[in-house]
């Protein structure tokens, strides 16, 4: 008993009754100009005659039905249905109608709501006053004499049938207004639900989005974990010499303390894109390219002990930053990553050789080639080495974004390294 009081009267039902009567007054500026053109044709005013007004409230519906197809429509509709029906809002579409079906549907419900609506609003208004006169009447004498008192209350009829008919009808008002609720609270996900359309874009959307937060994963980690790897071989190398070359040592605590203040701006650069929710701002994360980071990056690994033998050959004009802006950043991250599975992994000094070269389609077709050779770790050594592989995935996956290819493994004795990056007619 209680909860079918609940669903009549409770907070939930409440709000869907001012659901239905926003409905109503949505409706009036359509009804006002239906009244107009009815009553022009019938030559009076359309509320001098209740058929008149009927007529007037059904021109009115295929005037409401006509507007609703506008996009907008259907986020103004799902938003007022989340907050006053209680409909679960995984039930309802996001964003304005794509399709002509959806749009269609939201016209569908737009007519129902305003409606359904009016015809509970003009209940609500014109009802209850009836009706609390006639449960009154047994009890004002003043109201006796009135011609409603002397027609419910007067000789030949029952002394509280009007009082039981005011309840009647206040009743019956109540249960419309909670019958009309639910049917629309029903019907809302059927009409303002996501359509196939809409689950592809939301599909989209979040592939989007999630292919935005693996390369800010990705930036994380070559740029954190190369500092790691970096930071360790100093501060072991710098321990070990400590006493008898201070040189070094400080040469290491310097490279420390660069490598520390770049990778803390690059962690706070990429944590503040995830924080404020825009991973489609992961443009603005910091981008080390080869231009500008490369002879750092050099230097850094080389004051950690670890000898790296550079060759650089940026083809035609000696530039490197002649080369196209996303190749140069994902060239860097491939060599990032290269150094520091050598400086995890490897067995001695490393051989670095990047370089501009002519592809193989001809026409102009240039590719960036980075090829970095290291002996392998001992055996001993490589029992303990980390095989999450992660980084290397990264790099691979950096490269097939450019349309370009990593190979990774032994080869001729050594540990090898090789990307092919191709930069299209040129390197601008």
């Amino acid at each position: 008993m209680r909860r079918a009081v609940a669903r009549v009267l409770g907070a939930r039902a409440r709000l869907r009754w001012v659901h239905l009567v926003l409905g109503g007054a949505l409706l009036m500026p359509y009804f006002l100009l239906a009244q107009v053109v009815v009553g022009g044709f019938a030559g009076s005013s359309a509320l001098d005659s209740f058929p008149l007004a009927l007529a007037a409230y059904a021109l009115s519906l295929p005037l409401a039905a006509a507007t609703a197809v506008f996009g907008l429509v259907r986020p103004m509709s799902v938003t007022a249905v989340r907050a006053m029906c209680g409909v679960p809002g995984e039930r309802l579409a996001e964003g304005p109608a794509r399709s002509w079906a959806a749009r269609g549907r939201a016209s569908a419900w737009w007519t129902l709501h305003l409606g359904v609506g009016a015809l509970v609003s003009g209940m609500s208004l014109a009802v209850p006053p009836m009706a609390v006169a006639l449960i009154a009447l047994p009890f004002v004498g003043a109201l006796r004499d009135t011609p409603l008192g002397r027609q419910w209350f007067g000789p030949g009829t029952l002394p509280y049938a009007g009082s039981l008919v005011g309840i009647a009808l206040l009743a019956g008002v109540v249960l419309c207004a909670a019958g009309a609720g639910e049917l629309l609270a029903r019907l809302a996900p059927v009409l303002l639900g996501p359509t196939g359309a809409d689950r592809l874009a939301a599909a989209e959307e979040r592939a989007a989005d999630l292919a935005v937060r693996n390369r800010l994963a990705r930036e994380l980690h070559d740029a954190v974990g190369h500092a790691l790897s970096a930071v360790t071989l100093q501060a072991s190398a710098a321990r070990r010499v400590l006493d008898r070359d201070p040189e070094f040592v400080r040469e290491a605590l310097a490279a420390i303390e660069d490598t520390t203040r770049r990778t803390v701006g690059e962690l706070d650069a990429v944590l503040g894109l995830l924080r404020d929710g825009d991973p489609a701002r992961a443009d603005a994360a910091p981008a080390p390219t080869l231009a500008a980071d490369l002879d750092g990056l050099l230097a850094r690994t080389r004051a950690g002990g670890t000898a790296v033998a550079a060759q650089q050959d940026p083809g035609p004009g000696g530039d490197w930053a002649r080369l196209p802006a996303i190749a140069s950043r994902e060239a860097y991250r491939i060599v990032q990553e290269g150094l520091s599975n050598a400086l995890r992994h490897g067995g001695g000094p490393v051989r670095l050789e990047i370089a501009v070269r002519q592809g193989k389609e001809g026409d102009g077709h240039r590719e960036l080639e980075i090829n970095m050779t290291n002996p392998p770790a001992d055996p001993e050594r490589r029992e303990h080495r980390t095989t999450g592989g992660r980084g290397l995935r990264g790099a691979a996956e950096r490269a097939a974004l450019l349309g370009g290819r990593v190979e990774a493994g032994p080869h001729e004795g050594q540990w090898r390294l090789l990307a092919v990056l191709p930069l299209g007619g040129g390197t601008r």
